[in-house]
């Protein structure tokens, strides 16, 4: 699955990339950024776990 992490919302916690270092980065912001596609189920815990909600399906 790939994802898509809004800028504007992200506070840059780094509960995505923790679950899914695969898939999720902290960039030169230090914010969230997706960098690849992922498994369905964990794409879908990092979704559901974000403090913010700014991870959606892409």
């Amino acid at each position: 699955m790939r994802a898509h992490v809004d800028p504007g919302i992200c506070i840059g916690c780094g509960l995505c990339v923790s679950s899914v270092p695969e898939v999720f980065r902290l960039n030169g912001d230090g914010l969230a950024e997706a960098v690849a596609d992922g498994p369905d189920d964990a794409v879908q815990n990092a979704i559901d776990a974000c403090p913010v909600s700014a991870i959606r399906k892409a």
